[in-house]
């Protein structure tokens, strides 16, 4: 049941998280419990969950949760190295503390092999995969070659850079040197012809292309994957 609970927060974006364990404080403390219930919320397959959490202060001197303990987080919090996890006693009058807990979470990343340019796509030869804990990855990750599928460099990376979303731009329909159909289109009647993608582009692109039979080259706005408008 964790790792389901822990599977709907990241697929519903589900804010507050609450799980209730029956517990006693002097039994289990409050801390072991704030960890355990933290390690549960991101125990999902790939990852490997690593957790230690500050004691309770003594000071405190709380009561015996002869109830169930609940455990909560802070709304659309991304997971980070330091957490606070919210532990509230359900019995009684109850209390609440928040409990500090280290977090790591190592998974397999994909990493750069070699130093990649703007505009170079990202093929198998290029990344390794290798284990990073995700928890220090502020800008993301990618762990999987399908996620980069059409997609170019939108800057420099150099060797063993953690590969990210925002480190890729848009998906290209067209790129320079493709192949392409050249659509022309005036009052109702359509001719196509063969011409050479002297540029890249997603839909709604501006590029150049080359006519394969004259070697003119005209204007064209990417309309579909392989497929150009010529324009005015």
């Amino acid at each position: 049941m964790p790792r389901a609970a822990a599977l709907l927060r990241c697929l519903l974006g589900i804010g507050v998280v609450a799980a209730a364990m029956p517990a006693r404080a002097g039994d289990e403390p409050v801390s072991a419990f704030a960890r355990q219930w933290l390690v549960a919320q991101y125990s999902l397959p790939g990852n490997r969950v690593q957790a230690s959490a500050t004691p309770v202060d003594a000071r405190l001197d709380l009561a015996d949760c002869r109830g169930a303990m609940v455990a909560s987080l802070p709304p659309n919090l991304p997971p980070r190295p330091r957490m606070s996890v919210q532990v509230h006693c359900t019995a009684g009058a109850g209390w609440t503390v928040h409990v500090p807990v280290r977090l790591q979470i190592f998974r397999h990343v994909l990493v750069t092999a070699r130093p990649l340019q703007r505009g170079d796509g990202i093929t198998a030869g290029d990344v390794r995969s290798t284990s990073r804990d995700i928890t220090r990855l502020g800008y993301g990750y990618i762990d999987n070659l399908q996620q980069t599928a059409g997609r170019t460099l939108a800057r420099p990376l150099g060797p063993g850079s953690v590969l990210t979303p925002s480190a890729l731009g848009g998906r290209e329909m067209v790129r320079a040197g493709d192949r392409v159909q050249v659509v022309a289109r005036l009052d109702g009647i359509e001719v196509r012809a063969g011409g050479i993608a002297l540029g890249s582009g997603d839909g709604g692109a501006r590029l150049r292309v080359r006519n394969e039979v004259s070697g003119r080259v005209v204007d064209a706005m990417v309309d579909a994957p392989g497929v150009v408008l010529a324009l005015p």
